[in-house]
C-alpha cells in the first residue's frame, strides 16, 4: 500500500493536506514546514498572511531546507508531530 493510497482510503476518513516550505531539517526524521494561509483581517477585511509551523515525519530524510513539500495529517507521532511528508514538490 503506497502513501498516496492512505490519503484517500474511505475507512480512514478524510485527511488534511497542506503545501509548505521546509524551514528546518536539523532533527532526526523530522522536518518543520511553514504553511502560509491568506485570511481577511477580523476588523479591516484586508487580506493578510498567517504562517503556521507544522512538525512532520520524514523517515527517508529526503527534504531539505527551502524545499516545497506536501504533508498529510496523521495520528500523533510525538509531542508535536502530527503530520507526515508525502512528497517533495520542488528543490
Amino acid at each position: 500500500m503506497s502513501e498516496e493510497a492512505n490519503t484517500t482510503d474511505p475507512q480512514r476518513g478524510l485527511r488534511k493536506e497542506r503545501v509548505g516550505v521546509v524551514v528546518s531539517d536539523k532533527m532526526d526524521r523530522t522536518i518543520v514546514v511553514a504553511v502560509v494561509r491568506r485570511v481577511p483581517h477580523p476588523k479591516f477585511r484586508k487580506i493578510i498572511k498567517r504562517t503556521t509551523k507544522l512538525y512532520a515525519e520524514d523517515t527517508k530524510g529526503e527534504a531539505r531546507v527551502g524545499d516545497k513539500v506536501r504533508v498529510v495529517e496523521t495520528r500523533p507521532l510525538s509531542k508535536l508531530k502530527r503530520w507526515r511528508l508525502i512528497e517533495v514538490l520542488a528543490h
